[in-house]
């Protein structure tokens, strides 16, 4: 499979000097634990995502730097989960990332990792795409439902997301 232009490719996807062109950022002061230089120095990071209006933050180290990459982490997170790119789920091929991700039915990928916002964004379109329909996403991907189910479910957010959208259709939700 061909890349496809990052006009059509989903922004959790793009690699982080691409997405940082496509955002806007301000730095300020939080409240909160931190230690002595916390409200004296502007270190919490804000990130906006133009194209989407999405918005992180990072505010937990004292270095703005390491802040700015937590809000970008979120970021993608928070695109991963509430942006949807259009796929024609039959004619979907898995992106070569999640081929190399995968082991036979077994998707080999941590939370904490950086691919994870990537192929949850995958994941996610492909299962919209087929109305919420695990078993039939887990098909086109190559992987278990279990698997897809449980790469969902790492982030609490995407798995209460999709239930909800379960939902609006009928379905059940996923168990945890």
């Amino acid at each position: 499979m061909s890349a496809l232009p990052d006009s059509i490719r989903h922004p959790a996807t793009i690699d982080e000097a691409q997405l940082v062109l496509q955002c806007r950022f301000r730095t300020g002061r939080v409240s909160g634990p931190g230690g002595q230089h916390r409200n004296k120095v502007e270190t919490a990071v804000f990130v906006t995502h133009v194209p989407t209006g999405l918005e992180a933050r990072g505010s937990e180290r004292r270095s703005q730097l390491e802040n700015r990459s937590a809000a970008i982490k979120r970021l993608r997170l928070k695109l991963a989960i509430q942006f949807r790119t259009p796929t024609a789920s039959a004619e979907h091929a898995a992106s070569p990332l999640w081929c190399g991700r995968r082991r036979g039915r077994k998707l080999v990928v941590s939370y904490g990792h950086g691919d994870y916002p990537a192929l949850l964004a995958e994941a996610l379109d492909v299962v919209t795409a087929l109305r919420f329909d695990i078993v039939g996403g887990a098909h086109i991907l190559g992987v278990s439902t279990s698997q897809l189910a449980r790469l969902i479910r790492m982030d609490r957010s995407a798995g209460a997301t999709l239930n909800l959208w379960r939902a609006t259709v009928g379905l059940r939700p996923l168990s945890d």
